[in-house]
């Protein structure tokens, strides 16, 4: 447990720090609102439209291209600090795996997934 120690007070006076900062932003903010902080915002225009309407499916699929490649370099960083331990299964078990995650992104690529109409 002595091994924690320093962890637990780091814990400790992180907590503290935001605890502070938190508190001094509600001591001195002002609160005075205006008609324009209180406003639904839209990027940059007023909304035109209900909030509930349906997107183009174009966006659902960039996200989900973005949350594939950042799964990839999550996966990628300690497997290239740790490649000269892994011998050759981990080296081709990344390879499958960013084999997989090509063709994924090549069937995208072909169904016209990132042409933007």
């Amino acid at each position: 447990m002595i091994e924690y120690v320093g962890v637990f007070i780091y814990f400790i006076i992180a907590l503290a720090l935001a605890s502070i900062i938190l508190g001094l932003s509600f001591i001195f903010a002002t609160r005075k609102a205006d008609p324009e902080k209180i406003s639904a915002y839209e990027c940059g225009f007023d909304p035109f439209d209900d909030a509930r309407s349906r997107f183009d499916i174009q966006f659902y699929l960039v996200s989900i291209l973005f949350i594939i490649f950042d799964l990839e370099v999550t996966f990628l960083f300690p497997w290239a600090l740790t490649l000269n331990k892994v011998s050759y299964f981990g080296f081709w078990s990344m390879m499958v795996f960013l084999l997989i995650l090509t063709i994924g992104f090549v069937y995208e690529w072909r169904k016209g997934a990132l042409d933007w109409s």
